[in-house]
């Protein structure tokens, strides 16, 4: 029976699958009314299938045809990237991680790079004296100090005189989040928000000018989180959501400036705090310091250590090839059509499509197996579930009873 269905019928039914359950589930995660929707969505899946049925080997050919033009032009004329010689670009939170090795490499590029970094006698300024050129300039930026971001840019355009700047790369961000989004203090959710959404603001709306003057670009670097729910993560997954839809107005408003803007999606990597044991351990200690007792009690110690232990689990596995994210970053400098998003790492495209397309039972379980997976439900379940055995054992043993 099975090899009576040729290959286009199966092509076709996966596709046809895909599209009905996106559609479906953008449907009910929308308030409008189903019934017009979902009128129209099967009015278009019959006529995909009628559509379909007579011209399905017209159209795959099409498609195989173009496919292999499309993937043959682009591995034998890769599109020649712009010159770096003479352009000026600003990258923040150059002290460590993505920020310091992209300053490395837009330098040995020949980018007249602006560096800023939280300390200018730190190590992370330290080395990029020592192994960049002549042309890079460190400045010391705290992007929440309004008075440290004007500075850098009276420095910046005194040595840029008439020139425009033709690249800001927001990279400064801090992850100060642990635990459930109940458990996450406050200062958690302002710590995110006032260094990740705007600070990345104001450094950005301080440079415009220069930006527009170059007809330059933006790149910023956020995170899926701030797409995707992950676990533990809602303090600074929320700061990243609010940043990704900044990024994305700004670009709208001002394509007609010419300034390109683009954002940066990396997989995880081993960068700054994050990659440190310590650091959980003492977010874990200050969580536990600061909770409600009755919170506390609720949620439990043990709950929390997990939390804790499965945060230093995923960094230990985190990639410490941070090329993916240089590489796009350089792209999107450079590139004469710079894409809008750039999915930098591996699985961060699969996550996308999952997230997109597939259900949110199906995505959700993708979330918890490619990040952290809680095993240990909190105290107050934990008591309730035994509890509810207690009485039904308790319910058994008086029906045996009566029974006799």
């Amino acid at each position: 029976m099975m090899e009576d269905y040729t290959l286009p019928f199966w092509i076709y039914m996966g596709v046809l699958t895909m599209l009905v359950g996106g559609a479906m589930k953008k449907l009910l995660a929308s308030h409008i009314s189903a019934a017009p929707t979902l009128v129209a969505w099967l009015g278009a899946t019959v006529l995909v299938e009628r559509l379909w049925t007579f011209y399905v080997p017209f159209f795959l050919g099409l498609a195989v045809i173009f496919l292999t033009c499309r993937l043959y032009s682009t591995r034998n004329n890769p599109e020649p990237l712009l010159p770096a010689e003479g352009k000026a670009v600003l990258i923040t939170g150059c002290d460590s991680g993505f920020g310091k090795a992209t300053a490395r490499s837009l330098d040995a590029l020949g980018f007249e790079v602006f560096a800023t970094v939280l300390d200018l006698s730190g190590a992370g300024a330290r080395e990029l004296r020592s192994s960049c050129s002549p042309r890079l300039t460190l400045l010391q930026v705290d992007i929440t100090q309004p008075q440290q971001i004007q500075q850098a840019l009276l420095d910046t355009r005194a040595k840029l005189g008439l020139r425009g700047l033709w690249g800001l790369v927001n990279n400064a961000g801090v992850c100060v989040n642990f635990g459930d989004a109940e458990l996450s203090l406050m200062s958690n959710y302002r710590g995110c928000m006032e260094v990740n959404f705007f600070g990345t603001l104001a450094v950005t709306k301080a440079f415009l000018p220069l930006l527009r003057q170059a007809k330059g670009r933006i790149t910023t670097i956020s995170s899926p989180a701030g797409d995707q729910p992950f676990p533990c993560l809602a303090a600074y997954g929320a700061s990243k959501a609010a940043l990704n839809l900044l990024i994305n107005t700004l670009r709208h408003e001002l394509e007609p400036w010419g300034v390109r803007v683009s954002i940066i999606l990396p997989s995880s990597y081993k960068t700054g705090q994050a990659s440190n044991p310590a650091y959980w351990e003492q977010q874990y200690k200050h969580t536990l310091q600061n909770l409600p007792p009755g919170l506390l009690e609720e949620y439990g110690e043990e709950y929390m250590n997990e939390t804790k232990e499965l945060f230093q689990n995923h960094s230990k596995t985190a990639n410490e090839d941070l090329s993916p994210v240089i590489d796009a970053i350089v792209q999107a400098l450079l590139s004469p059509q710079p894409l809008v998003r750039y999915y930098a790492g591996p699985r961060v495209s699969l996550m996308y499509f999952i997230f997109s397309y597939l259900p949110s039972s199906i995505s959700d379980k993708f979330l918890q197996k490619l990040f952290v997976k809680k095993k240990l439900m909190p105290r107050a379940l934990r008591k309730q579930s035994a509890l509810g055995i207690n009485l039904h054992h308790h319910n058994n043993n008086n029906e045996e009873k009566l029974d006799k």
